[in-house]
């Protein structure tokens, strides 16, 4: 099912945090271009300097070590992915309730300056107008940091969301996560999986799309709660 016929006033949303709201594509490609990690032509995007650098000696290490400095002292030179303040804006003429869940720990383990990462995701989001009124119109009240994927999900069960926008299938992939919550994957540098259940879009704005004007949404790429249902 869509959201067609549900009145807006009783969704609830839930927004994972990194690569959902924030985006590192291009800062990530930065670091590890001037530490030597990658070569120009690897594209920018978080998958492609994952995997390149994954492929180096020590690559594991290498590759949270720049996690670590992106989520912590470098956080803010990280973008708003496109589209993500229309969707707040939405959602706050329709007043309809959002949280921002994310599955964060404190510190990083490979980060030399010990930056807290939850401080730094924060102090961007006041940065930039999470919590204004006439910004984005969150509380921080509004934001859960969470220390392991399974207390993410049990956080989202907790909020009574009923949906909840993530970059990665594994969220949905708990054996813990509610099945009556709508599940939407952002997959905007891949078509992503066809999954049983999941609503695949490559943009915020067919996310908007999905969730504010159902009426004109194509309905072959709408899910509902169905876990029979899936994007073909």
């Amino acid at each position: 099912m869509s959201c067609q016929g549900q009145d807006s006033g009783s969704l609830v949303i839930g927004v994972d945090f990194d690569n959902t709201i924030a985006t590192y594509d291009e800062l990530l490609h930065r670091q590890a271009l001037e530490q030597g990690l990658i070569s120009k032509d690897v594209a920018k995007n978080k998958m492609e300097v994952r995997d390149t650098v994954r492929m180096l000696p020590e690559g594991e290490i290498q590759w949270q070590t720049l996690q670590g400095l992106v989520y912590g002292p470098k956080m803010k030179e990280a973008r708003i992915c496109e589209g993500v303040g229309h969707f707040f804006h939405e959602c706050r003429q329709r007043q309809i309730k959002v949280f921002i869940v994310s599955h964060k720990t404190e510190f990083a383990n490979y980060d030399d300056t010990r930056t807290n990462l939850r401080q730094s995701a924060l102090e961007w989001m006041t940065e930039n107008r999470f919590f204004e009124i006439d910004g984005f119109g969150l509380s921080q009240e509004d934001v859960f940091f969470e220390a392991t994927r399974r207390e993410k999900v049990q956080r989202i069960a907790q909020l009574g969301c009923t949906h909840f926008i993530d970059d990665l299938t594994e969220v949905f992939d708990d054996d813990g996560f509610p099945n009556a919550v709508g599940k939407i994957l952002y997959s905007p540098n891949s078509a992503g999986p066809a999954l049983a259940g999941v609503m695949v879009a490559d943009s915020w704005e067919i996310i908007s799309e999905y969730l504010f004007e159902a009426d004109g949404f194509d309905s072959d790429l709408s899910v509902g709660l169905s876990t029979n249902e899936s994007r073909h």
